[in-house]
């Protein structure tokens, strides 16, 4: 684990001094959220980017659920550092990027989500600096926001390129998951929603639980809500729970492990990926300040 950690740092140190002041990130910046929480939002977005990973995609995991970050928890890792050392220096980016299962890269968020939100000038410029060397070696950053919609949950969303909503067919979540899009399609109308049920018995009743939502965002937000898939109820995924291990590297043969390949699969396949349309971590962070003003 330390030479894959020092693989990481010496992966940032190398990056040229000139691109990435000058240049944007052809990273894309992926916000996963949910209507209410229960809905396993936090154990998709970890299947979710192991499963780009292993097709071949740099991807970024980062905890972005203040006050719940539990990523960590669920990969069975103990993370030495968080975001809280990045924004004390007491660390750098090189540091505090952990490797999880199968060497996946990921910040833990902790007690600096907080922090993140009432920082001085200077070091916000020093947080965008160094974000902005590790998102230049990657293609997909996915931030794990916190259920609902908090004021801070809200910045992530409505400042990233995509928006991927989970929920289950259980009513509350339903309702929630539309209540959720209505509120940041008023306030950012041009944001990319796609639709993940989770839980889902078969096909028929994730489709039954995908049509009511898009309907709904269809005839009264006039917004298309492409559905990205679902994941089976799977015994599997609660037994990977309480072992601390990903459902996809525990069970890879179990049915929920099969779906979040498809899900994967299918999101690769989808339109508004294209480099030309993605606006990099600094774009992305530009767009959180104004909105954190």
């Amino acid at each position: 684990m330390m030479d894959q950690a020092q693989s990481l740092r010496q992966l940032v140190s190398s990056q040229d001094p000139k691109r990435i002041a000058g240049g944007e990130s052809t990273a894309r910046i992926i916000t996963v959220c949910s209507g209410k929480g229960g809905v396993g939002k936090s154990n998709f977005t970890l299947n979710f980017a192991l499963a780009l990973k292993a097709m071949g995609r740099r991807v970024l995991l980062f905890d972005a659920d203040i006050g719940m970050a539990n990523i960590d928890v669920l990969m069975g890792v103990t993370a030495k550092y968080n975001l809280y050392h990045l924004l004390k220096r007491e660390a750098d980016i090189g540091q505090i990027i952990q490797l999880g299962p199968n060497a996946l890269p990921f910040i833990a968020g902790g007690s600096g989500m907080d922090e993140l939100f009432s920082l001085s000038e200077s070091d916000l410029n020093y947080f965008t600096a160094q974000i902005a060397q590790i998102a230049d070696t990657m293609d997909f950053i996915l931030f794990d926001t916190g259920a609902g919609l908090s004021k801070e949950t809200m910045k992530f969303i409505t400042s990233a390129d995509d928006c991927l909503v989970v929920t289950t067919p259980e009513p509350t979540a339903i309702t929630d998951a539309y209540a959720l899009m209505k509120v940041v399609n008023n306030s950012n109308p041009g944001l990319s929603f796609r639709l993940i049920v989770n839980q889902a018995v078969d096909e028929r009743e994730a489709v039954v639980t995908s049509d009511k939502i898009r309907m709904a965002a269809s005839r009264f937000l006039q917004l298309d809500v492409p559905f990205l898939g679902y994941i089976s109820s799977d015994v599997h995924v609660v037994q990977s729970v309480k072992r601390q291990v990903p459902f996809s590297i525990a069970f890879p043969n179990s049915a929920a492990a099969k779906d979040i390949q498809r899900l994967a699969l299918s999101y690769l396949a989808s339109g508004n990926i294209e480099v030309s349309k993605v606006q990099g971590i600094k774009g992305f962070i530009s767009k959180w300040l104004k909105r954190s003003k």
